[in-house]
């Protein structure tokens, strides 16, 4: 049986309901699983990421497998550290049909590529502090745990960001001569 190559493409509007369906389900699953979990998913960032083609669609013919958004800043989580020097990986959520087909491992070859082209020399990304689980996964693909941190209450972040305790994770690029 020969396998569909699978395509990463931005979102179009006309997928939010999808995309918040999506995200529902993740929530659901995860919340029954007895992980922390997001409250509320802030319609209107998913919308700007939508318009801004900062949110992208992993796609195997016509089914979603995965879903993600990307930022080149990430100041008000990365502070400092954000130097104008990373991809900054938010907001994946696997489609459960598709659970267990390495949807992340497709996510992280897509933003190495990305990150090369654009000759950065990270990619960073944010967990829940307190899901060893998930940090020992992506540490599993060669991300380092740099820190915790409680993100604020800040109108700038994302609802469901707000008053978070997060583990911070970033792998460095390999620098091609």
């Amino acid at each position: 049986m020969q396998e569909v190559a699978i395509k990463i493409l931005n979102t179009g509007i006309e997928e939010l309901s999808k995309i918040i369906s999506l995200f529902e389900q993740a929530i659901n699953l995860q919340s029954k699983s007895g992980y922390k979990v997001w409250n509320k998913i802030d319609k209107t960032v998913l919308e700007k990421d939508i318009e801004n083609k900062l949110q992208y669609k992993i796609m195997n013919g016509n089914n979603i497998l995965c879903i993600f958004s990307v930022q080149q800043n990430d100041p008000l989580i990365w502070r400092e550290k954000d130097q104008n020097d990373a991809i900054y990986l938010h907001r994946i959520v696997v489609n459960q049909n598709f659970k267990g087909q390495k949807q992340f491992e497709k996510v992280l070859n897509w933003g190495m590529e990305y990150a090369k082209q654009k000759e950065l020399k990270y990619i960073r990304m944010d967990t829940w502090a307190e899901n060893e689980k998930l940090i020992t996964y992506y540490k599993s693909f060669g991300f380092r745990f740099v820190e915790n941190f409680v993100t604020s209450c800040s109108s700038e972040l994302p609802v469901q960001n707000r008053n978070l305790s997060l583990a911070l994770l970033e792998m460095k690029l390999e620098q091609t001569i």
